[in-house]
């Protein structure tokens, strides 16, 4: 077999990202979950977990997608939760899912995130917020507890090398996959 086919096929062989009908751009589209219900974590001194109704009433209006927490570049955004953002969220009992378009056919950033967690290199998810009410119990002992029951505003979900929340998670769209 000639080497250009050889080639050819094996291109043809690798599962590429979705495409979309927006001009010749390349979207490659992930989904994750960056803040999980009633999941304990250990964070160092003291472990905490988000209650369920967490989020009611907080701000939602504008969420970042970032890599390890640099608000420095966004590769997604939500803006109000509209359909055309290029990041969309639902609250679910278990916690906040979000669905990425990133632009992997224009940005080589975006293109390096999305191949980290289709290699899944990249697994765990994290997000930025601010803190409206809680519960720590425990505060005499050497290990106390929070619980999160009011969360006022997330303005980021991340992609991250090390989640707080190991239940906290990021995946290829598996409509990517095939």
């Amino acid at each position: 077999m000639p080497r250009r086919e050889l080639i050819t096929r094996l291109f043809q062989s690798i599962p590429t990202a979705e495409r979309r009908s927006e001009g010749e751009e390349e979207i490659g589209v992930i989904r994750g979950i960056p803040i999980v219900f009633n999941s304990r974590t250990d964070l160092g001194w003291f472990d905490e977990e988000i209650d369920p109704h967490a989020l009611d009433g907080a701000d939602l209006s504008d969420v970042r997608l970032c890599l390890n927490h640099d608000t420095s570049y966004v590769y997604a955004r939500s803006r109000r939760n509209n359909p055309r953002s290029t990041m969309r969220f639902d609250i679910q009992p278990d916690g906040m899912h979000i669905e990425a378009d990133l632009a992997i056919g224009q940005s080589p950033r975006a293109a390096d995130m999305y191949s980290a967690v289709e290699r899944e290199d990249m697994t765990g998810m994290s997000f930025m917020f601010a803190v409206e009410d809680d519960e720590w119990t425990g505060l005499d002992t050497d290990h106390p507890y929070r619980r999160i029951k009011k969360i006022s505003s997330v303005v980021e979900v991340s992609c991250v090398t090390f989640p707080a929340y190991e239940a906290a998670s990021i995946e290829i769209d598996a409509r990517c996959k095939e």
